[in-house]
């Protein structure tokens, strides 16, 4: 995976906004307010986008409404895997990374590594033959 060109995060940035689908005359009106492009550039560039697998596409009428496939961090996660993947020990590249990180991030990162690795440990609820709860289980 490769990092997006600066029209298709312009596109990107706007459907991670926005609550819903929406139409290239959707994106195209609101790109308008930063640089004029036609109609026709937005197209592609969100064809592109669906053809790379970053953006879904369903038909409304006569135009396609866009979303996205993933969220803005597991895009910015895969990019970053991406790049780790280049390296022979992806330990060094991450704790230089850390060293540039404020205080507040350091101490932020920490609680979220804690609390993820406290939901590993947590065994599963057990399930009985069909898939149900066991009645002696909790969770």
């Amino acid at each position: 995976m490769r990092q997006l060109g600066d029209l298709e995060a312009a596109v990107m940035a706007l459907l991670w906004d926005r609550a819903e689908p929406a139409t290239v005359r959707e994106i195209q009106d609101r790109l308008v307010d930063e640089r004029k492009l036609a109609y026709t550039t937005v197209m592609t560039v969100m064809d592109n986008l669906h053809r790379k697998g970053l953006l879904a596409r369903q038909i409304d009428g006569r135009a396609y409404r866009y979303t996205p496939l993933r969220d803005r961090a597991e895009h910015t996660a895969q990019l970053i895997e991406a790049v780790l993947a280049d390296t022979d020990d992806r330990a060094v590249p991450l704790l230089r990374f850390m060293e540039r990180l404020t205080p507040e991030e350091v101490t932020r990162l920490r609680a979220m590594l804690n609390a993820s690795e406290s939901e590993s440990e947590a065994p599963p609820p057990r399930r009985g033959l069909r898939g149900q709860r066991d009645k002696g289980s909790r969770g």
